[in-house]
């Protein structure tokens, strides 16, 4: 398939490793991956902050970008979500977050990842509630060679972050991180998995001040990851 990378604003900025990932996981099962220069944001922080007309005025040079692939993959559920359900074009049914490509587009579990390491996984909210991509990224990190993997304790609550949300509710929104980091302490895993480097960034910062030890990596990356 010809692929193109959409890999989400704060990725590109801050995260280039996880699109790296995402093109090598993608290459080795035989597919071309491209990277559309032309790229843009594609409005959700906008949207989600109430600014409705501007998300809007970004739909045209997003599907612009994005025409005439066979697929869109992004390592983003929140911008992934974003634009299928809130962008009216013919490219927004063709854009996939990463997991789900993989185990309902392609049909694959197994990319013959390996990591040797204990890990516990972070259902995204928009990966979780908007594309309801439910157990996909578990049974892709269920195929990784030497995994240990370990259930997180009350998994499917919000870890505080939610964009915009976690600086206009800063004191509600470190009270949700505090559970959430709880309860991953809680796992004894050494790596923090989940499908969305915002969320990892959020979670993440707070086990860095309180030096747990424990580090946060996207499951792109875990898949990459070989001998």
């Amino acid at each position: 398939m010809r692929i193109a990378l959409f890999i989400a604003c704060y990725n590109d900025a801050l995260f280039p490793d996880t699109g790296k990932a995402v093109t090598a996981v993608l290459e080795r099962l035989g597919h071309t991956v491209e990277f559309p220069m032309a790229q843009t944001c594609c409005g959700q922080m906008h949207y989600n902050t109430g600014y409705r007309r501007e998300a809007d005025s970004l739909v045209g040079a997003f599907n612009d970008a994005f025409r005439g692939y066979d697929a869109v993959v992004t390592p983003s559920g929140s911008c992934g979500g974003h634009v299928r359900h809130h962008h009216k074009t013919e490219t927004a049914p063709n854009v996939y977050e990463f997991s789900e490509f993989l185990v309902d587009v392609l049909g694959v579990t197994d990319v013959g990842a390996y990591y040797p390491h204990r890990v516990t996984y972070h259902p995204t909210c928009h990966s979780l509630r908007m594309l309801r991509v439910g157990d996909k990224p578990l049974r892709l990190l269920r195929a990784v060679e030497g995994i240990e993997l370990v259930e997180l304790p009350e998994a499917e609550s919000c870890c505080g972050f939610g964009g915009t949300f976690a600086m206009k509710n800063s004191e509600t929104s470190v009270a949700m991180l505090q559970d959430k980091m709880g309860n991953v302490r809680t796992t004894g895993a050494q790596t923090l998995c989940a499908s969305d480097n915002s969320c990892l960034m959020h979670i993440g910062g707070g086990l860095g001040r309180i030096k747990s030890g424990v580090r946060t990596l996207h499951l792109a990356e875990i898949l990459a990851a070989t001998r």
